[in-house]
């Protein structure tokens, strides 16, 4: 959990970062594991498993690290677990996959927290998909939600009296709020409308396909993991694909624009320098830390 959480730190997701921990001590306090991580199913290609209650970020690593060996073995693989929370960042499974040399897709459908077009009540959850590509120097990694607003962002932003832009949820009545505090008594909006809506949908599906009908708080996760060399040679892939970004980089730039930037060049760049110059932790996660140490010693 450490390790996660601080990765999302160095790469400057301040919300999935050391704050987190405040939001795992909150649920911590309320839900308990209900015993060992359980193997329901599993053949050579696929692994399903209950997490019975244990932290998502635990039970998604061991099923990242599972589907890895199923799918350096035989090309492609699959591991879905139901009954857990809290999964953490999905771009931190992916890059594993992708700097193992394969191709990584991790999906997930949460419990309600966002409300379909028209609704005015949460049906889905903030469900976000992640994709992992080996390249020949960083990965390509792509990590989406398709809520308006993640909730831990959301978390965040109460924990500082922040203020939500317009347009990202509704209250509890159905209202359109700005109150962050609201907005968690009531629901995100799905991002770009109905589009956001669909990809939530299909999230929702392939949660299924991971166990969410099974218990807990009806969330699935999915992590797919597949050789580049089902297709091409592994170098081959890396290199064909390193040239194809390349060459979306290097496109005439508007006015004033310095770089085209890809997806995960700017957390991969934070990264580097946070290892270098070390971290800022904001003075209100930090106080209400230090409080939970005090607390538990």
């Amino acid at each position: 959990l450490a390790g996660h959480m601080l990765d999302a730190a160095l790469c400057g997701y301040e919300y999935s970062g050391l704050p987190k921990i405040l939001n795992l001590a909150d649920y911590r306090e309320k839900h308990l594991p209900t015993g060992p991580i359980r193997t329901i199913h599993e053949t050579p290609l696929s692994i399903m498993q209950d997490a019975c209650g244990h932290n998502g970020m635990m039970a998604i690593q061991q099923a990242t690290e599972q589907a890895t060996n199923k799918a350096r073995d035989n090309g492609f693989a699959v591991a879905g677990v139901f009954n857990s929370w809290m999964s953490g960042r999905s771009a931190y499974y992916v890059e594993q996959i992708a700097r193992a040399g394969l191709i990584g897709i991790h999906t997930i459908s949460s419990r309600p927290q966002v409300a379909p077009p028209g609704a005015a009540e949460a049906a889905l959850g903030t469900n976000p998909i992640a994709f992992g590509f080996p390249t020949e120097t960083d990965p390509l990694i792509i990590d989406i939600g398709t809520s308006s607003i993640m909730f831990t962002d959301l978390a965040l932003k109460a924990r500082r009296g922040q203020m939500l832009a317009e347009g990202l949820a509704i209250d509890s009545e159905g209202r359109p709020t700005q109150d962050p505090i609201a907005a968690s008594e009531g629901a995100a909006l799905p991002f770009g409308g109905y589009k956001g809506f669909a990809l939530a949908l299909a999230m929702n599906a392939l949660g299924v396909f991971a166990g969410s009908g099974h218990g807990g708080e009806g969330a699935g996760y999915l992590i797919m993991a597949m050789r580049p060399d089902l297709m091409m040679p592994l170098e081959q892939y890396k290199a064909d694909l390193s040239a194809n970004l390349a060459r979306i980089k290097s496109v005439r730039r508007q006015p004033g624009v310095d770089e085209i930037r890809l997806p995960s060049e700017r957390a991969f760049a934070q990264r580097r320098i946070s290892l270098q110059k070390g971290i800022e932790i904001d003075q209100h996660v930090y106080d209400a830390l230090q409080k939970l140490a005090d607390k538990a010693v």
